[in-house]
C-alpha cells in the first residue's frame, strides 16, 4: 500500500514538469543512494545500475546495490537483471529477477524479484532518478528508496 501512495504522490509532483530530450541516447549508467527498509529498520544503500534503451519504449539493465548493516550488520549485496517499460514522459517502471547475498556468520543466498518505478529528470546528457522499488525475497518484501544519478550517452 505505501508503494502505490509514494507512487500516485510521485507522479503528481512530476507530472507539470518539462523534460530534455534522451531519445537519442541507449546507454544510462547511474551511481545510485538510498535506503532499504526492512523489517522495521532502515540502513543506508548504494550501488551502480545500467540501462541499455533499445527502442522508445523498452530498455535492459543490470542494478548492483549494497546495504552494508542489513541483517543486524551481516550486510547484503543485491545483484539483479531489469527490464524496464517507458510508458510516458521519463516516466520508468521495472522488472527484474536476481539473487541476494546476506553475509555474516552465517552467510547465504536467496532468489530475488524487484518492481521499480522512477522518474528521470534529464538535463542534456544528465539526470536525476527519484526510485522506489520493492523486492519480494522468500515470502517477505523489502523497500529500497533512494535517487540515481544518471549520466546518459
Amino acid at each position: 500500500m505505501k508503494f502505490l501512495a509514494l507512487s500516485v504522490v510521485g507522479l503528481a509532483l512530476v507530472s507539470g514538469v518539462a523534460q530534455a530530450s534522451t531519445e537519442e541516447h541507449h546507454h544510462f549508467p547511474a551511481v545510485f543512494i538510498g535506503g532499504t527498509s526492512f523489517d522495521g529498520e532502515t540502513e543506508f544503500t548504494y550501488g551502480v545500475e545500467y540501462e541499455y534503451k533499445f527502442s522508445k519504449r523498452w530498455g535492459a539493465g543490470a542494478v548492483f546495490e549494497k546495504t552494508n548493516d542489513a541483517h543486524h550488520g551481516d550486510g547484503t549485496t543485491v545483484s539483479l537483471a531489469s527490464l524496464y517499460l517507458h510508458p510516458w514522459k521519463e516516466l520508468r517502471v521495472g522488472a527484474g529477477f536476481g539473487r541476494e547475498k546476506v553475509g555474516g556468520a552465517h552467510p547465504h543466498k536467496e532468489n530475488l524479484a524487484r518492481v521499480s518505478v522512477s522518474y528521470d529528470f534529464h538535463v542534456g546528457e544528465f539526470g536525476l532518478a527519484p526510485t522506489i522499488a520493492v523486492d519480494f525475497i522468500d515470502g517477505e518484501t523489502a523497500t529500497v528508496f533512494g535517487v540515481a544519478f544518471v549520466k546518459s550517452f
